[in-house]
């Protein structure tokens, strides 16, 4: 690890940006919501369940 770093290029924000037609948002969901959205995946034959 460096004794400094230099951030005087750094930028502020996301360090990639959202593709179109896609919002980024946070929620709160039940721990039986999440676990019905990995079993769906799961059945369809695999995948994320997070896109």
């Amino acid at each position: 690890m460096e004794a400094e770093y230099d951030f005087s290029q750094g930028k502020r924000g996301a360090i990639d940006p959202m593709p179109s037609g896609k919002t980024r948002i946070t929620i709160c969901l039940d721990n039986d919501v999440i676990e019905w959205f990995r079993e769906q995946v799961h059945l369809s034959g695999g995948g994320n369940y997070q896109t």
